[in-house]
């Protein structure tokens, strides 16, 4: 049984060593031939007791595949050590911190992409995480701390290359003029199916969002741990089996549906799911109004969404009525269907937070189905800003100061109840300030360009209307 180590291990030391070459090629001075391999080992070494240590526990399978992978490339005489002895010498202890900060030899590429327009430190980023995700595989059931520990990681890599200017993963990679003509095909895929979109991709997209920062962490999270259970898969190492169901909770206009097609297509990316398309439905369409023919419209329902994911908005209007209300036989349907096609589809149910809790106790298999809850807090006055000026944006106006003051003001000035609308208010609002700025223009007898997409404070209307 080959262990998740192995291989990514040698990949990072046999492929980073061999662009350190490049480097030396160019700068002569930087270091010897002979130690770059030694010098990438080590960073390899490093990564892989970090994260080790990520949770303060070292168990027997990550030591040991520890030695397993280095013992032979360093001469001390620790390797031939147990791992009770390893943890007590605190071979691994305080590891974690090598993650914190940029190591030397990524700081080194970082810098050569921003001066040559390379991709090294990519190509560091991609292969230092397949490390990581690897050491989670080790254990049957990796721990939180680890998977936050590989985002941590993660976030800290694509802040130092934000920082010195080389283009994120996830935004289009640039190609090195090619030494001779390509042979690679020019056209789209053909097929009525395009691929999965690359995972970085997807996470540079969900990092994209306003805020919903706690939200962003949990997605990252369950998709390491999807990540991770692939790994051990593809190994053929045991996996506990844990179910991808998912409850969003949180006000209207928070972003639950633009997050769930995002999930939708993360899910299909890591293999979970086959399509990774989303339906949306909700109690109208789920619920008849005669006997029997609310069990076919789930299945219905149920039928489209396989292959992705399925989201019930306003999932607890389900349980409102009596006992004999068809609500309650959908629910029952969807609990039968969930589990006829467990591995087929993955259930995504979303409603305001205390009413949810009610509806997961309304069917004693529910509950167990649905093991991880998202919150989507209300935006704050200042995201909402900024929500507006991405659809002033998208639409092709340019607000002034004087009406983003306004605009602040103006949500500042909402209540925040139950019912507050979020991105849905601002919608409205956006609309609402186009429509009094296209009466204002109208009137101006030669409109320039800059007027008419101009949006300024008079353009919003009071607060109080």
């Amino acid at each position: 049984m080959d262990s998740p180590l192995n291989r990514p291990v040698e990949a990072f030391i046999s492929e980073l060593a061999q662009l350190l070459v490049s480097l030396v090629e160019e700068r002569p001075g930087l270091a010897r031939n002979d130690k770059l391999r030694n010098d990438v080992a080590l960073e390899a070494f490093n990564l892989t007791a970090a994260f080790i240590d990520a949770d303060g526990v070292h168990t027997d399978d990550e030591l040991w595949a520890l030695v397993a992978v280095f013992a032979g490339r360093f001469d001390t005489g620790a390797w031939a050590a147990s791992p009770n002895t390893l943890r007590t010498t605190g071979l691994l202890t305080g590891k974690r911190t090598f993650l914190d900060t940029p190591s030397s030899l990524f700081d080194l590429f970082v810098q050569a992409d921003a001066r040559r327009g390379s991709v090294h430190s990519w190509r560091y980023y991609e292969l230092a995480l397949d490390i990581a995700r690897a050491v989670c595989a080790l254990d049957e059931n990796p721990t939180n701390a680890e998977l936050m520990a590989v985002e941590r990681f993660r976030s800290m890599m694509l802040r130092t290359m934000d920082a010195a200017g080389v283009p994120h993963p996830g935004s289009p990679r640039p190609t090195p003029a090619p030494s001779a003509p390509s042979t690679a095909p020019t056209e789209p895929p053909s097929g009525p199916e395009q691929p999965p979109r690359p995972i970085e991709e997807l996470l540079a997209e969900l990092d994209g969002l306003v805020g919903l920062k706690a939200v962003k962490a949990e997605v990252k999270l369950v998709t390491n741990l999807m990540r991770v259970e692939k790994l051990r898969r593809e190994r053929g190492l045991p996996v506990v089996d844990s179910s991808h169901h998912l409850v969003f909770t949180g006000n209207p206009g928070t972003g639950k549906t633009t997050v769930a097609r995002l999930v939708a297509q993360i899910y299909r990316s890591v293999g979970a799911v086959e399509k990774g398309h989303l339906v949306e439905t909700d109690r109208a369409g789920l619920v008849a109004g005669y006997v029997g023919q609310t069990a076919i419209r789930v299945k219905e329902v149920f039928a489209a969404a396989l292959g992705g994911v399925l989201l019930i908005d306003e999932a607890h209007a389900l349980a409102r009525g009596e006992d004999r209300d068809f609500g309650h036989e959908a629910i029952d349907m969807i609990v039968k269907l969930m589990e006829d096609h467990r591995d087929e589809l993955v259930v995504i149910v979303a409603g305001y937070p205390e009413e949810m809790a009610e509806f997961l106790d309304t069917n004693p298999g529910l509950r167990s189905r649905f093991p991880k809850t998202i919150f989507f807090e209300d935006y704050t006055d200042e995201q909402l800003l900024q929500i507006f000026g991405g659809m002033c944006a998208k639409g092709g106006y340019q607000p002034d100061d004087g009406c983003r003051k306004c605009v602040l003001a103006y949500v500042a000035a909402q209540r925040r109840d139950k019912g507050f609308g979020n991105a849905r208010f601002v919608r409205n609002l956006f609309e609402a300030a186009v429509a009094r700025q296209a009466s204002r223009v109208v009137e101006i007898a030669s409109v320039s360009d800059a007027q008419l997409v101009a949006l300024v404070a008079d353009d919003i209307p009071p607060p109080e209307a």
